[in-house]
């Protein structure tokens, strides 16, 4: 294929959200997909980053960024959308790797639709609901898919409410996690071992979003599951994380050294079967399409597969589970990202 027929690929990252570092190293991942074999003829690049105020930058600035994979300081102008930068109209596809609120949501997949311009990964409703871990347990629960106890709790509910407090110790116990409803990347996340964890754990929560999750602390191992597809889905190996922490925090999920992956895991051949397959129900679930990352938990003394959540935008860094998944299933970092461009919606 000639450069002259090459596709015009939008590689948009950064974003208003907690989880901005992360995406600059999932997109220097997904441009040497890009930048790799057959992809360099296949496809022409435009990079869009998006800093941090909700400003968009042109492909100077976005390659600037990913070579020194630092963001770019705030000058202290006006933040929010100022219009599009040089080239964006000239994007045939876009390849979003925004992680969290304002990219994973559904928000960027609308303006996409609004543009009438296909892009990689869920569209609006698979994005919106896999990003809200309230909505994809109430749909993980519709479809009768297995997961752990939890308890839904409002921000307005918080305060000096011990009732509250005495609710989630009978029902849930310690220890607990208590989560933000809208962010990834364990964000905004705590354990929680005894009451004055638990309030501190849910005014944290509270500082990042007004809908909130606590879950039961379970004794389990923890497995993770990558689906391409769009019509006909697609399951990997399983993979399992192991980590040199209390849990699997922020710090841990992305510092060298403080985690360790298995892919594929080890597993019975029954269990990995069957995690498969709710993989795929999961993804289902929730109208998610494209790439998804399905976590579960897994009881080994009883063989029980719980649903933890689903990932619709997941890392792609080189820590990152769903490249490193696909690899090991004969799938590689230049074919990947190709077949996510064509399964483009």
């Amino acid at each position: 294929m000639s450069s002259q027929q090459s596709k015009v690929v939008g590689l948009i990252f950064g974003g208003a959200s907690g989880e901005h570092d992360v995406s600059i190293r999932s997109a220097a991942t997904v441009a040497e997909g890009l930048a790799s074999g057959a992809n360099k003829e296949r496809y022409r690049v435009q990079h869009v980053y998006i800093d941090r105020q909700g400003r968009w930058w042109g492909d100077a600035i976005a390659r600037q960024v990913l070579s020194s994979g630092q963001a770019l300081a705030d000058d202290g102008s006006r933040p929010g959308f100022s219009g599009f930068p040089d080239g964006c109209l000239e994007v045939e596809i876009w390849y979003p790797v925004l992680h969290g609120p304002n990219g994973e949501d559904g928000t960027i997949q609308g303006l996409f639709s609004l543009m009438q311009r296909p892009f990689v990964g869920s569209g609006v409703l698979g994005s919106a609901v896999g990003m809200d871990k309230l909505a994809m347990k109430a749909a993980f629960s519709a479809a009768g898919l297995p997961q752990g106890p939890y308890r839904p709790v409002l921000a307005s509910e918080l305060g000096s409410n011990s009732q509250l407090l005495e609710e989630l110790e009978t029902q849930l116990g310690y220890p607990c996690f208590i989560k933000p409803a809208n962010l990834g990347s364990s964000v905004g996340i705590s354990k929680a071992t005894n009451r004055s964890e638990l309030q501190a754990g849910l005014d944290l929560a509270a500082s990042h979003d007004s809908r909130l999750l606590v879950e039961k602390g379970l004794q389990v191992r923890e497995l993770e599951c990558a689906v391409l597809g769009g019509q006909h889905l697609k399951a990997s190996v399983l993979g399992e994380v192991s980590f040199d922490a209390d849990w699997y925090d922020y710090e841990t999920k992305y510092s060298s050294g403080l985690s360790s992956t298995q892919i594929p895991a080890d597993l019975p051949e029954a269990i990995s079967s069957r995690a498969q397959l709710l993989a795929i129900e999961a993804v289902q679930a929730v109208g998610a399409s494209g790439l998804s990352r399905v976590d579960f938990f897994y009881e080994e003394a009883s063989g029980s597969l719980l649903i933890n959540e689903i990932n619709t935008l997941p890392g792609f860094t080189s820590q990152s589970m769903y490249p490193m998944l696909w690899n090991a299933s004969g799938v590689p970092l230049e074919e990947l990202v190709h077949q996510l461009l064509e399964l483009a919606q």
